[in-house]
């Protein structure tokens, strides 16, 4: 297994640990306990992501600058000048 894979594995089972817990809070909203454990599960994989996303690029869609239409903006791959 690669360094890379190791930390993905890493990643993946602290974020299924929190799904998973997240998922159990919404039939028990009052558990504080379980509540602490999820956030201490998102909050162990928050640096690993970083670190993952710092060396290998982002795991996730990023954030665009706040229009979610600024996709639609030219040119498109048969409109670039390369095509022409």
């Amino acid at each position: 297994m690669t360094k890379r894979e190791a930390l993905l594995k890493q990643i993946s089972t602290y974020q299924f640990a929190a799904l998973d817990l997240q998922m159990y809070l919404d039939t028990h909203p009052n558990d504080r306990a379980t509540l602490e454990k999820a956030e201490m599960f998102r909050a162990k994989a928050k640096p690993l992501i970083e670190k993952y996303e710092a060396a290998y690029g982002p795991l996730t869609k990023a954030a665009n600058d706040g229009n979610n239409w600024a996709w639609i903006k030219g040119p498109w791959p048969w409109e670039s000048e390369e095509n022409s």
